[in-house]
Formats: C-alpha cells, sequence, structure tokens
C-alpha cells in the first residue's frame, strides 16, 4: 500500500487536478486519494497554498471588454425602412421633382448609414484584435505560472524565508532554490520604504566573499529570478546607496538565513 501511495504522489497527477488538466476518471481517482489518505490531503494542501501564492504574486486585472459585447456589436444591422407612396397627381412634371428629391435624400441618408456602420465595424475589428492580443499575452503570462509553480512543487526545491531585524521590521521576503536544476527565485512580499537614495540588495555569502544577487524592488510583486550560486552559506539582504554594489558587511544587514544545517 505505502509503493501503491508513493507512485500516486510521484506520478504528477496531483498537479495536474490542481491545475484543473486532468479527466473525469482521474478526478474520481485523486478525489478517492485525499478523501482516503491524510498524506495526500496533506499534499493537496500545501499544492493548493503554493498555486495561491502564485496567483497573488501574479494578479492582473481583467480585459475592459468581453467577447459577447463584440458579438453584439456584429449581430446589429441597421434596418432602413423604405415605404414608397403613389399619388394621383396631374402634375407628373412636380412629382417627378418630388421623387428626385426623395431619392437623392434616401441615398444620402444610405450613405450616411453605411459610413457609419463601416467606422461600428471596423472598431469591432480593432477591438477583436486587441482582444486576440490580451489574450496571447495571458496565455504567456499563464504558461509563466504554470513553470513556476511546478518549480515550486519540485521535492528538490528548499525554501528559505527571510525576515527583517530592527531596522526592517516589515521586511519579508521567501527564497526557493533548487540545487538539482541549479535554479533560484525570490518572492518580495513586504519591504520597508526606503529614501529616494537607497535600495535594498541581497548577497550570496561564499566561503571566501560575498555576491552581490542584485536590487530587490517592491514594486515587482511577483517571483524574481535570482543568479543561482553553488555551495552558498548563507543569504543577506542589506540597505545600500543607491547604484552602489560594494561588498557587505554585518552592519549594514536587515536580514540573513543560514543555507547550511
Amino acid at each position: 500500500m505505502e509503493t501503491k501511495l508513493h507512485s500516486f504522489l510521484q506520478s504528477g497527477i496531483l498537479d495536474k487536478y490542481i491545475l484543473g488538466t486532468t479527466s473525469a476518471s482521474e478526478n474520481l481517482e485523486v478525489e478517492h486519494y485525499i478523501s482516503t489518505y491524510p498524506e495526500v490531503e496533506k499534499e493537496y494542501n500545501r499544492l493548493q497554498d503554493n498555486l495561491e501564492t502564485i496567483a497573488k504574486a501574479n494578479a492582473v486585472e481583467a480585459p475592459k471588454f468581453i467577447l459577447d459585447a463584440i458579438n453584439d456589436e456584429l449581430n446589429e444591422t441597421p434596418v432602413i425602412n423604405l415605404q414608397s407612396q403613389n399619388r394621383k397627381t396631374p402634375w407628373y412634371s412636380i412629382a417627378a421633382s418630388i421623387a428626385a428629391l426623395i431619392f437623392a435624400g434616401t441615398a444620402f441618408l444610405m450613405y450616411q448609414q453605411n459610413q457609419l456602420l463601416l467606422n461600428e465595424n471596423q472598431v469591432v475589428v480593432d477591438e477583436i484584435f486587441d482582444l486576440r492580443q490580451d489574450i496571447e499575452q495571458n496565455n504567456g503570462k499563464l504558461d509563466a505560472v504554470m513553470r513556476q509553480f511546478m518549480k515550486l512543487n519540485n521535492p528538490e526545491t528548499e525554501k528559505y524565508v527571510l525576515r527583517g531585524n530592527e531596522r526592517a521590521k516589515d521586511l519579508k521576503t521567501v527564497a526557493y532554490i533548487n540545487a538539482v536544476d541549479k535554479t533560484s527565485m525570490i518572492d518580495v512580499l513586504s519591504l520597508p520604504q526606503l529614501p529616494e537614495n537607497q535600495t535594498y540588495q541581497i548577497w550570496a555569502e561564499m566561503q571566501d566573499r560575498m555576491v552581490n544577487l542584485g536590487i530587490l524592488d517592491a514594486s515587482e510583486r511577483q517571483f524574481q529570478s535570482i543568479p543561482y550560486m553553488e555551495n552558498a552559506l548563507a543569504l543577506s539582504i542589506t540597505i545600500e546607496p543607491k547604484g552602489s554594489n560594494a561588498s557587505e558587511n554585518a552592519e549594514k544587514a536587515v536580514a540573513e538565513i543560514s543555507l547550511k544545517d
């Protein structure tokens, strides 16, 4: 039974279930395991939490228009009712002149209506083009989210929480490091505001030196990739003058965590 449970957890079907890509029969299998085995339920809850973390980090505003509204525009067709009137009059020349005026007025109205319809159709075409671009961009973002989600749930990925000290009490970031894939990411949860001339920088402590891994920006409310450093002993965050990447020292550190047991 333990072998069967282990095979289920390693199959990746739980990840697919979270992302909504499983079939009906696979849904029944997953739900059976969740309700039967506490280990599966615990892993399911962990995956849910990770997906929620990524969703919040990559949240975007919904499109300003929807496809139904465009379909409504396409289905709207102006209707012009033309009514012919037969008048019996002995003044044929006058009647002919009036008919010519009516025809000219009607033609002008039809021309205006046609131009208006052409303009509306062009607006709809432009909106459809914009919608397609938005869909492509959203698909790209979804693909990036799914890749991040898979990285977070890789068994080899280690999670490290960096909390600020007395000089930055509200600072909180989470680093995700995978020594097998040699990838590193950091999620900036909160950074206290700094003066215009200062920045937060993250460092990797090596055996004989400190290596600058880049600047942390509070406006980047999503996962940021940082360089992976082989055999790093610790991570630390410092407050540095803007434009400076001088070597980190202990006095400047506002958060740090060891990467070695």
